[in-house]
């Protein structure tokens, strides 16, 4: 497990330096071989390796890693951009299961976070957050996103989503049965995963809503 967690942290962190290995590799293996089709690999690993690369170590770590927590030390803005955000270089002390802490580095780039999306989410400096890593190479870390104070927060907030859009319908037509159906689906769905009085009177107050309306 640890030589697999050094190669994906080097394919993850050093997406120029792995197309290079990859060139001098199937190059080689093509000249030793007299088989010209051996090059043929080297780009669309090269592109998967660039877009995937941080994907599969996060799939990898998070699978068979053990949690720990790391705290991020240096947030460094890059002249770099990607979607038009400057990338940012991070410094990270991560706690061994001895206690003691080790550095490690990553990138906007490089992350790698858990659950897998469409979105980089780091946390802030100086602030504890869960990861996961193989004993014995703690360099190489998962972000658990959610799991993190800023991650409950940011799912919390999400969650509230469907009870806004809700609401707006319900006080543009009080009376339609639909609306006030949805505004207390949203409001259940809430309170079940986080619990909230003065949404429970609510519900219960749209229920009687709901009983008069015709």
């Amino acid at each position: 497990m640890v030589t697999v967690s050094k190669i994906l942290f080097f394919t993850s962190h050093h997406g120029f330096y792995t197309v290079v290995f990859l060139f001098v590799f199937f190059v080689l293996l093509s000249f030793l071989t007299k088989k010209w089709w051996f090059l043929i690999p080297i780009i669309p690993l090269g592109i998967a390796n660039a877009f995937a690369g941080q994907f599969l170590n996060a799939w990898f770590l998070n699978k068979y890693g053990v949690e720990s927590t790391a705290i991020i030390t240096s947030d460094f803005e890059t002249n770099s951009t990607l979607n038009e955000q400057y990338i940012h270089d991070y410094e990270v002390i991560v706690k061994k299961q001895d206690g003691k802490f080790i550095d490690t580095f990553f990138s906007t780039m490089s992350a790698s976070i858990y659950p897998i999306e469409n979105a980089i989410r780091i946390p802030r400096v100086n602030q504890p957050f869960p990861v996961k890593f193989i004993p014995g190479f703690e360099k190489n870390i998962v972000i658990l996103y959610n799991q993190s104070e800023e991650g409950k927060k940011l799912l919390q907030y999400e969650k509230k989503a469907p009870i806004d859009a809700a609401k707006i319908k319900y006080e543009a037509d009080p009376t339609n049965k639909e609306f006030i159906k949805e505004y207390i689906a949203a409001l259940e769905d809430y309170v079940k995963l986080y619990g909230d009085e003065n949404y429970k009177t609510k519900i219960k107050e749209l229920q009687k809503e709901l009983e008069h309306v015709h």
